[in-house]
């Protein structure tokens, strides 16, 4: 697609002032300009919005209420495992026994 030549710029000017007349094109152009002015000076104001949170949410500590309850120590947890995988294998023993003996009866 290459560039408009001279032709095709008449052309459209033409058709722009068939469409909006002699006398309201120059209000449109103003029109136009106004809201293009007005449409970047919003879309730089968002984006200085953006960094600005960026650079707010950095710097903002962690606060204490965030941080998850404590749970028991390790060694508590270590100990409270320990406990329950000794239980387990003494309530396994005698059934592992039990059919041990239903398989060799003799």
């Amino acid at each position: 697609m290459g560039s408009l030549g001279p032709t095709e710029l008449i052309l459209i000017l033409l058709v722009l002032v068939l469409l909006f007349g002699a006398k309201k094109l120059p209000d449109t152009a103003k029109a136009l300009g106004q809201s293009l002015r007005m449409f970047k000076k919003e879309t730089g104001k968002l984006s200085d919005e953006d960094s600005d949170d960026v650079v707010r949410a950095k710097a903002e500590p962690v606060a204490a209420a965030q941080l998850p309850p404590a749970g028991p120590s390790v060694e508590e947890r270590l100990r409270s495992l320990e406990e329950e995988n000794r239980r387990l294998k003494e309530s396994q023993a005698p059934v592992s026994a039990q059919a041990q003996n239903e398989r060799n009866p003799g």
